[in-house]
Order: structure tokens, then C-alpha cells, then sequence
């Protein structure tokens, strides 16, 4: 812990902001019901470290920003801002008369990337990310995406602050996809968003932002969480391998549907965790995954939707009924909630919630909860602006309490996955020393 209690010393060089090279005139969005929640959400921050390209940092924060410029004629609505209509519901707004996207140059004379490589929590990289504890609905008045380049001894450190209440992680990497296409000498972008988001739910929801800023204020009073401890995990083609044929050793019946990598994890973390914390039997424990809805709404939304297309999806059970019972109990709960959770379930999600909008809280995943967001899809280690691959991505320190979980591919690229979780210390020390967990043999 001694080296997070350390804050790297970053020097803002620059601020600067871009929008689109083209005129576009006004152009206005709806958000709509698969938005809304995560109005009282944190930006969602992640950081990229480059190695290399030091010597040409100005050159290359310009060639960013030229790809960015470019970039943004598609990706408009990052450059804008929130707004209300008459009736108070909110929308994205663009208008060539705004400032667009936050630039922030800045350097750091004490840091190399294998110091930033090895930091396990995210104290000591919240300098190198914009919007530390920034929520949402400041987006009516902040730019909706705000990225800082900083200048390392032997490379850069990209930190991104994206507004979650009009993008989800799928939209996050395919704008960052196709900003490094731009830059690394395409004409366009080989896959256009989606930008209608109506298209997926058209109803006029009319919120109250009073509750999220009475809790945030009375928060600043409330007696504080313990202190959580962050690590990143890396599991292996081959552990991963290990993991899913255990959880899959005991079919229920011929016709038994396979547990997929993503629930045999899941299962793998859930048992974990709750071992981790030392839970009463009695105790209850939710498993949560903020699930991707593109293929499952009705009628289906392209992959390439911008917008937020995920929901919640919950299972729960009793601590001692998932420590009692063989892997495959914890993976069925997870396998059957993720696969009732189709279009009907959808539909009558966003109606319950439309007839009484609640203002979620990030931390709002449920009592003694493991929360799945990110995904090892994500092709986050392709993202390269013509200076390599990144070394690490990173998720930033907004938006996590205790028992949450990003999941990203390896960076070797195969079945790899690294897990990055974020428990109460005591919990993190039982997990760190947990073999079965770690997939060490004795």
C-alpha cells in the first residue's frame, strides 16, 4: 500500500478543446430509458499507457487531435453537451457554437510505464485521468468527454473520462477504435454509429435530479466505507481452460446447455468472493452483470448502436447454499438469469422503471454483491494511434465499491482474461492468499 500512498507529481502542460472539423449545425438526441439510470453514475474513466514516442509527444498529441476532429463528425454527440427540453427530459446536444471535447496535455518527470505497470490499485493513477468523482449530470454543463495525454519518462498515458449516462463500454471502444483507425491513415471509419438511440426505447421520461444530490450531500457527513483494496488478477489460456471444464465436470443431464467462459468465471469469482468475506450461511449474496441488450431487444439494434444498451441483470442466493453446493449450482442461477433476461424481461424492466424512474447510484448492484461490467471482448489492446499497442488499459477510480469487477482480455490476446476486482481490505488479503481461487496447485 505504500507506494499508493505516493501521488505522482503531473504537471498540467495544456487545455485545450476540439470538436468537429466540419460544420454540422444543431443536432439533438433523446437519451432514452437504457440511459437515464446512470444519470447519478461517475464518468466512466479508462486508462491507456503507451511505451515509446516520448521524443515526438507534441507531434503526436496533434496528430490525436487532427484524428480526433475527424473522428467527431461521426461521433458528434461526444463533443456536446446534456441538455433538458421544456418538459425536463434530458437529451444530447450538439451545436457547432460549442466547445467540444477537453484536452488536457500534461507531464510527469517521475514515472516510467513499468512503475505504472506494476501499481495494483488506483490511487496513485488518479492524476493521470480527468473527472476524479465527477457525476454524470455535471455533463449539462462539462464537456462529455474529457482525455488527458500525459508525458512519461518513456511513454504516454492516455486518460479518458467518457459520460456514462450516453455511452456504454460497446460504444466507448468503438469510438476509441475508430479514432486509431483515423489516425493511423484511414479516410473514415470502417463502421458508422448507430446514433438514434429512439430506435431502442422512444419514451419521454421527465426525472428529478433532487434525491441523487441530497444523498451526495448528506454522503460527504455519513460515516465513510472501509477502505477498499484494489488487484488485478490474471488468469491464463490455461486456467481459464481449468476453471470452465471443472465448472462443467458435472452436467445436470444430457441435455444440459454448456456453462460459457463468462459463467464459469463468474462462478469461479462469486465462490471466491464470498469465501473472501467470511459470510454468515444466512447471509445473502447477488451476483450482478450489467449485460449487453443490442441482439436481445426487439426488434435487435446493430452492434455498432451508440448510446447505452446494457441493464442489470441480478441473481441472489444464501452465502451457505453457494459455499455448500458444486460450482455448477452458482452457475446455473447465473446461466438462467443471464438467458430469461430476453426481450419480454427488457420491456418489462424499462416499463417498471419508467413508471417510477429511481436515480441508481453506482454503487446501487445489491447486498454483498459481485458486479460484472467491461467485457474480454472489448478489443482494447488494438486500439494503437500509430505508436503501438498499448501496454495496459485500465478502468479509473470512479464508479467502483466493493465487490466490483472489470473484466479485459490478456494482453498476450488467446482465451487469457485479467480480472480486476476491488474488495474491503480484509476481504482482498483472504482472496490474494485463496489458491483454489488463483488456480494454484498445492
Amino acid at each position: 500500500m505504500a507506494t499508493e500512498e505516493k501521488h505522482l507529481k503531473v504537471e498540467i502542460l495544456s487545455k485545450t478543446h476540439v470538436k468537429p472539423q466540419k460544420p454540422l449545425g444543431r443536432k439533438e438526441c433523446q437519451l432514452v430509458t437504457f440511459d437515464l439510470p446512470y444519470i447519478a453514475f461517475y464518468y466512466n474513466q479508462k486508462l491507456l499507457i503507451y511505451k515509446g514516442g516520448v521524443e515526438e509527444f507534441e507531434s503526436i498529441v496533434e496528430k490525436l487531435k487532427d484524428g480526433l476532429k475527424v473522428v467527431l463528425e461521426e461521433f458528434y454527440q461526444l463533443a456536446g453537451k446534456l441538455d433538458k427540453d421544456n418538459d425536463g427530459v434530458f437529451k444530447v446536444v450538439y451545436d457547432d457554437d460549442m466547445d467540444g471535447v477537453e484536452v488536457v496535455t500534461a507531464t510527469v518527470e517521475d514515472a516510467e510505464t513499468a512503475d505504472l505497470l506494476k501499481e495494483e490499485g488506483t490511487a496513485k493513477l488518479k492524476e493521470l485521468l480527468p473527472y476524479n468523482e465527477v457525476l454524470n449530470f455535471e455533463g449539462l454543463h462539462r464537456p462529455l468527454l474529457s482525455i488527458q495525454l500525459t508525458k512519461l519518462k518513456d511513454g504516454l498515458a492516455m486518460g479518458c473520462a467518457f459520460n456514462h449516462a450516453i455511452l456504454d463500454g460497446t460504444s466507448t471502444w468503438h469510438f476509441m477504435s475508430s479514432w486509431a483507425e483515423i489516425c493511423t491513415g484511414s479516410k473514415s471509419i470502417s463502421i458508422q454509429p448507430f446514433l438514434d438511440r429512439t430506435q431502442a426505447r422512444n419514451t419521454r421520461v421527465k426525472l428529478d435530479l433532487t434525491p441523487p444530490e441530497q444523498q451526495n450531500g448528506d454522503g460527504a457527513t455519513a460515516t465513510k466505507p472501509p477502505p477498499l483494496k484494489e488487484k488485478i488478477f490474471k488468469f491464463s489460456e490455461s486456467s481459464i481452460d481449468k476453471i470452465k471444464a471443472e465448472v462443467n465436470a458435472n452436467p445436470a443431464n444430457e441435455s444440459t446447455k454448456p456453462f460459457s467462459t463468462f459463467q464459469s468465471l463468474s462462478t469461479h469469482i462469486w465462490h471466491a468472493v464470498t469465501r473472501a468475506r467470511q459470510l454468515a450461511p444466512e447471509d445473502y449474496t447477488v451476483f450482478t452483470v450489467f449485460a449487453d441488450c443490442r441482439k436481445r431487444v426487439d426488434p435487435p439494434m446493430p452492434e455498432s448502436y451508440f448510446g447505452n444498451l446494457i441493464q442489470a441483470i441480478f441473481t441472489v442466493t444464501a452465502a451457505g447454499l453457494l459455499q455448500a453446493n458444486p460450482p455448477e449450482f452458482a452457475a446455473a442461477l447465473i446461466q438462467k438469469a443471464i438467458e430469461s433476461h430476453d426481450a419480454q424481461a427488457i420491456e418489462a424492466r424499462n416499463k417498471e422503471w419508467e413508471s417510477n424512474p429511481i436515480i441508481f447510484q453506482y454503487k446501487d448492484a445489491g447486498v454483498n454483491c459481485v458486479a460484472v461490467g467491461s467485457s474480454p471482448r472489448f478489443k482494447v489492446y488494438d486500439v494503437d494511434f500509430g505508436f503501438g499497442k498499448p501496454e495496459s488499459v485500465r478502468s479509473g477510480a470512479n464508479n467502483r465499491f466493493d465487490g466490483m469487477v472489470y473484466l479485459y482480455p490478456a494482453k498476450e490476446g488467446g482465451r487469457g482474461i485479467d480480472v480486476e476486482i476491488s474488495l474491503e481490505a480484509g476481504a482482498m488479503e483472504n482472496l490474494e492468499k485463496d489458491k483454489e481461487f488463483l488456480v494454484i496447485e498445492e
